[in-house]
């Protein structure tokens, strides 16, 4: 941005010395910043190191004419205001140097008024412009902030509404295992207490999960990483998730094929990552209800610069349409049972370690979902 000084720089560009003298004095009395160049080659070098704001230019001069210095000028700063100074007899000059964009044109000899009436005209239109400039960046602004606004409340809407179907499908269940419960209790039916007991051990683990992948989405925070044995973290995420595989009888495999013995990461944060990711492939495999033996493969592998957790299963899979919006804000393909935060949050955890999530899936046949991150020199 221009100080006040430079604002009230002014470009003389005359031929004739005593020309340049006496206006020089009174533009100087006015208040302005004089420069002065005797042709329009030296005026070209002088705009283009100083920059003044206005220009004040005969019309016919040696080397390089008003309208070329006029046009040169323009071409740099399509802003400069250019005054041209024309005689009696060069009208047709003056009236071209208008078609390129000159600001006014006065004629010799210069009536001072004349001058300083159109200097003033030159200076509003300054004024102007640098007004209009602030309030369209202003409205610029505000058209920003108001589009955030309603991206976070449409955002915040989808939220609630995933959120209220998911309540709404985990009460459900939660009234059917209490009903089984009771009615088992109360007919002393083994079978209805122990089915009663898993459908609510279910119901606590979805809410769980929910309010796990909520606070995730609600807490904004910077990566915490340190560096941690890679073996022992991916058999903590093995851990996590072996109860659920076994309960549905669904085989987890380890393929564990890498020769990195630590990598640098947030630690709760990947480790949140690769649960919903492992979460997802069960609920897969549980909504497979083809008559095979389903199973998940947990691989961690390694080149010189990635490491690479792989998790594959032969669960349902996946249509074109599903893949493609998989980690897309509120985007469920559970209905009810999903907040659609899950797989969303993962692929934001691993962008936020330098890494990506890519995956493969056929409808019918599984998916298998590979995450890779960079190691930290």
């Amino acid at each position: 941005m221009n100080t006040s000084q430079d604002k009230k720089k002014i470009l003389l560009v005359d031929d004739e010395e005593d020309i340049r003298d006496v206006l020089g004095m009174t533009l100087s009395d006015m208040g302005y910043q004089l420069l002065t160049a005797a042709n329009g080659k030296t005026a070209l070098e002088t705009f283009l190191e100083e920059r003044p704001p206005i220009i004040l230019t005969d019309i016919k001069m040696p080397l390089m004419d008003g309208i070329a210095l006029l046009q040169h000028i323009k071409r740099e700063n399509p802003e400069a205001e250019v005054i041209m100074i024309t005689g009696h007899g060069d009208m047709d000059l003056a009236i071209k140097s208008l078609k390129h964009q000159a600001t006014d044109f006065i004629t010799k000899p210069i009536n001072m008024d004349a001058l300083e009436i159109s200097l003033k005209r030159v200076e509003e239109k300054i004024v102007t412009r640098k007004q209009l400039q602030e309030y369209t960046e202003n409205l610029e602004r505000l058209i920003r902030e108001k589009t955030e606004l309603q991206d976070n409340l449409s955002n915040l809407g989808l939220m609630v509404g995933s959120i209220s179907h998911g309540i709404k499908g985990l009460l459900t269940g939660l009234d059917g295992g209490l009903y089984l419960l009771a009615s088992g209790l109360k007919t002393k039916d083994i079978l209805k207490i122990e089915e009663g007991g898993d459908i609510l051990k279910m119901m606590v683990e979805r809410i769980r999960r929910m309010v796990s992948d909520i606070l995730f989405y609600a807490k904004e925070r910077n990566l915490r990483c340190e560096k941690i044995d890679i073996l022992t973290f991916a058999n903590d995420v093995i851990r996590v998730v072996k109860p659920k595989s076994k309960t549905f009888n669904i085989a987890l495999e380890k393929d564990f094929d890498f020769s990195a013995e630590k990598i640098h990461i947030d630690t709760g944060f990947v480790h949140s990552a690769l649960i919903n990711i492992l979460e997802n492939a069960i609920d897969a495999c549980i909504k497979d209800d083809r008559n095979k033996q389903h199973k998940i493969v947990f691989s961690v592998k390694n080149d010189e610069k990635h490491l690479f957790f792989i998790i594959g299963d032969n669960g349902i899979g996946m249509d074109i349409e599903t893949r493609d919006k998989l980690f897309s804000l509120f985007y469920s393909s559970k209905g009810r049972e999903g907040t659609g935060l899950g797989l969303f949050l993962s692929n934001k955890i691993i962008a936020q370690h330098g890494g990506s999530i890519h995956v493969d899936s056929v409808e019918g046949q599984g998916s298998q979902f590979t995450i890779k991150i960079p190691f930290k020199k």
